[in-house]
């Protein structure tokens, strides 16, 4: 999928594997915006809860934001805000398809919203998270709502060290609990020529440091990128891999 306004475009492209997990709970969208060109939606949802549940979860998070960036309009509305939506509707929905679920369902997200101006807001809940990276190098990640980021920020443990800690998929923050969702915003004021976003689940990013991850997603083409982490996830993960599942966005100069 491209998008062509005035001086670069958008190479972009989803990936989605089941692993070696018997069902498939991670949901990709990548949405370009109805009415507006250069503007567009990734959200990257890993459900969690039964044989069912953790699909309706994702399931609901992708819904809710089609039919908000439906209604979006870009420059008269907030887009941190029309992420905040996006996360706060989906936890609620999420709680209401408890009701008649077979197990507890939740999710998290990962999502970035680009504008025609090439603004871009990022928000996530959970360990799904999202890179930008510029060319090669990582300028930052989201991070995780999770037991084990927190002993890493009070310095208890290294990352590294929490990629391998038995407890590394207790999450602080997601949605569908009776706690609220974290719903801070990072916004990235202008991306420019040669920047990528990657959101993606916590059952690619596990197999991957920043620096592979820069590498690829800088050499490759969107879609060659994401079929090559796919690949190398799952050669990594020996017989053991989580769901996985990825939005690649590029900005590329027009030739």
């Amino acid at each position: 999928m491209t998008t062509s306004p005035p001086g670069y475009r958008l190479a972009a492209a989803t990936a989605l594997h089941r692993g070696d997990r018997q069902y498939q709970q991670d949901q990709v969208e990548l949405l370009p915006h109805p009415r507006v060109p250069g503007c567009l939606l990734a959200v990257v949802a890993d459900g969690m809860g039964g044989k069912s549940g953790g699909r309706k979860a994702a399931d609901q998070v992708q819904l809710t934001a089609k039919q908000l960036f439906e209604r979006f309009t870009p420059g008269r509305e907030d887009s941190a805000e029309a992420l905040k939506q996006l996360v706060l509707e989906s936890h609620l929905m999420i709680k209401l398809t408890a009701i008649t679920a077979e197990e507890e369902p939740h999710s998290t997200v990962a999502a970035f919203l680009i504008d025609a101006s090439l603004e871009c807001h990022v928000i996530h809940a959970g360990d799904s998270r999202v890179y930008h990276f510029r060319g090669p190098e990582m300028m930052f990640h989201t991070k995780d709502h999770s037991f084990v980021q927190r002993l890493v920020d009070e310095g208890q443990i290294s990352e590294e060290e929490a990629n391998s800690h038995p407890q590394a998929n207790l999450l602080t923050g997601c949605l569908g609990t009776n706690q609220d969702p974290p719903v801070a915003v990072t916004r990235i004021e202008r991306l420019e020529v040669g920047d990528s976003l990657l959101a993606c689940s916590d059952g690619l990013w596990h197999y991957f440091t920043p620096r592979e991850l820069g590498a690829i997603v800088h050499t490759l083409s969107p879609r060659e990128a994401g079929e090559m982490l796919i690949s190398k996830a799952r050669h990594r993960a020996r017989g053991g891999g989580d769901n996985l599942s990825l939005a690649l966005v590029r900005v590329e100069a027009l030739s």
